[in-house]
């Protein structure tokens, strides 16, 4: 089994793509296309201008991680509003559950296509229960024998980060 330094990076990035797009196109009908990636951005910038809406989803089994994802309030709200089938005043009365449930849904959604993926690949893994953090500013500092891949999508006018930790499972 190879290690995580020898898979190219190309993969992790492919895997997340498809993932991303695939939940977001399929669920919310949005296109999510990869921003260009920064290679000025140090990877534990992780410090955030307004409130948002992260969820996390881990996996373990050949290769072991989490990925959060990132969503600013209004677009998780707007996110929440579509796949929940409720207008802006329904959902503002169903409350902040709500919007966390159904991004804990499309959360648990995307990493369970990446993990597929990683199946597909070689890399069997099962995901655990996904978990919703609400903040401004939050710092994910990694195990230093973890890698961390960083990945943001233009959807619409709204821009989802998807974090990415892994390091070698089973």
């Amino acid at each position: 089994m190879p290690a995580i330094e020898d898979i190219p990076e190309t993969v992790f990035q492919d895997t997340v793509s498809r993932a991303v797009h695939r939940v977001f196109s399929t669920m919310l009908g949005r296109s999510a296309v990869l921003e260009p990636i920064d290679s000025l951005t140090p990877p534990d910038a992780t410090e955030l201008e307004h409130p948002h809406v992260v969820g996390t989803v881990g996996f373990i089994g050949s290769i072991n991680g989490l990925i959060y994802l990132y969503l600013a309030v209004p677009f998780a709200q707007e996110c929440a509003s579509h796949l929940l089938g409720m207008n802006t005043a329904q959902l503002a009365k169903a409350g902040d559950e709500a919007v966390n449930d159904a991004i804990g849904e499309i959360t648990n959604m995307t990493v369970g296509t990446f993990k597929n993926q990683l199946s597909d690949r070689g890399f069997p893994c099962r995901l655990t229960i996904p978990s919703i953090l609400r903040c401004s500013r939050i710092s994910i500092k990694p195990m230093s024998s973890a890698t961390r891949r960083i990945y943001r999508f233009k959807i619409g006018s709204h821009i989802l980060t998807a974090d990415l930790l892994m390091q070698t499972g089973e």
